[in-house]
């Protein structure tokens, strides 16, 4: 999997666990991290509250949470290219190209 290095700027909440992220280029994107909170660093993410404390680490200008768990910023830049692949990565589907 292939990405560009992105630096997040900003992000707005757009639902529960939908935030549209924007980047040093001038791009954005709207993800929904629900399907990609799995897994033990990520699970606690699926509550609400922990989910609403996201901020943008002024080191590695990315989204962080309290506990550490954080997303490359350059998978999230290209999101809508490479949603499918790691989501079936995540959930251990092989995808097949027709």
């Amino acid at each position: 999997m292939k990405h560009t290095l992105a630096r997040i700027i900003s992000f707005k909440r757009l639902g529960d666990y939908v935030l549209k992220v924007s980047f040093d280029d001038g791009s954005s994107q709207r993800i929904d991290f629900f399907p990609l909170l799995t897994g033990e660093l990520f699970e606690p993410l699926q509550d609400k509250d922990f989910f609403s404390k996201v901020k943008i680490d002024p080191i590695a200008h990315t989204l962080t949470w309290p506990n550490g768990a954080d997303f490359d910023p350059g998978m999230l830049h290209d999101w809508s290219q490479i949603k499918d692949e790691f989501q079936a990565q995540i959930t251990g589907r092989t995808l097949t190209t027709p």
